[in-house]
């Protein structure tokens, strides 16, 4: 089922949440450690894929960045790492623009603690910032199923995370590139960014959150989180980073509804 995000109570909810993956994984610390996995398996693995196109000025994109950096290193993300059954996640963070347009800041690495989150976080704040300047969804998730399906990991789920503030308006058709990723198991979740003023931006008129519900997002227990200031952009990639590395999927909190009826975005439109 498809869902978005409403406005969150985002700081009250990653403190509740934190606290009670703490206490869960003590109870079964033991079994854990009996069960020690091998090298290549890991709870989740993860594509952070980032648009970087020239509608994200150097203010947003900035932004952006600190937020992603600040979310991996953060004491809801590890508690949520440690809440797995094998307690590491690989990861990799991947800029995205135009068709041929992807760059990989941070390669696959696992996470399985702090100090494993410090170094990967690093690679992404020393690397330098670019802008390009088309918007390729499709192209993005053809590169991140591509990345998932060639690495050496061996992970229980599989998620491409895309933030982008534009719709799709190169390369192949975007719901091919999604539907060839879902096909191979993989979960794409959606971080629409809508950060310009409503009345000076063409966001407002594509509403890209119903965009990305119907064009992008997709896979077991898809979601979507909005973010239409950089004031939530924090908060709001810590959310989403909890709710997938937990592989919480089933039962959602009450921060994430169910979309309403509406007409359907016709997404061949923007491409």
């Amino acid at each position: 089922m498809r869902s978005k995000c409403t406005k969150p109570t985002a700081s009250l909810f990653l403190s509740a949440t934190a606290g009670a993956f703490l206490a869960a994984s003590s109870s079964y610390a033991s079994d854990k450690w009996a069960n020690l996995p091998m090298q290549n398996e890991v709870d989740l693995e993860l594509v952070l894929a980032v648009d970087i196109s020239q509608s994200m000025d150097p203010d947003e994109q900035k932004v952006q960045r600190e937020g992603y950096i600040a979310a991996l290193t953060s004491d809801e993300v590890m508690a949520a790492v440690k809440y797995g059954p094998i307690g590491r996640i690989a990861v990799t963070y991947l800029e995205w623009g135009g068709k041929g347009e992807q760059f990989v800041v941070a390669d696959w690495a696992v996470i399985d603690g702090l100090d494993s989150a410090v170094v990967f976080a690093n690679q992404i704040a020393e690397a330098p910032l670019r802008r390009v300047q088309r918007t390729s969804i499709s192209s993005a998730l053809a590169a991140s199923t591509a990345m998932v399906l060639q690495n050496n990991f061996e992970g229980l789920r599989k998620v491409i995370d895309i933030s982008g503030d534009g719709p799709n308006n190169q390369g192949t058709d975007v719901t091919q590139a999604r539907d060839l990723a879902i096909s191979n198991g993989i979960t794409i979740n959606g971080l629409p960014l809508m950060l310009k003023m409503e009345s000076i931006s063409w966001q407002s008129m594509l509403h890209l959150d119903k965009y990305y519900e119907d064009c992008v997002i997709g896979g077991p227990g898809a979601f979507s989180i909005p973010v239409r200031s950089q004031e939530a952009f924090g908060d709001a990639i810590r959310m989403k980073l909890v709710l997938e590395i937990a592989g919480l999927t089933q039962e959602k909190p009450k921060v994430v509804q169910v979309a309403e009826e509406r007409p359907k975005i016709a997404c061949s439109l923007f491409n």
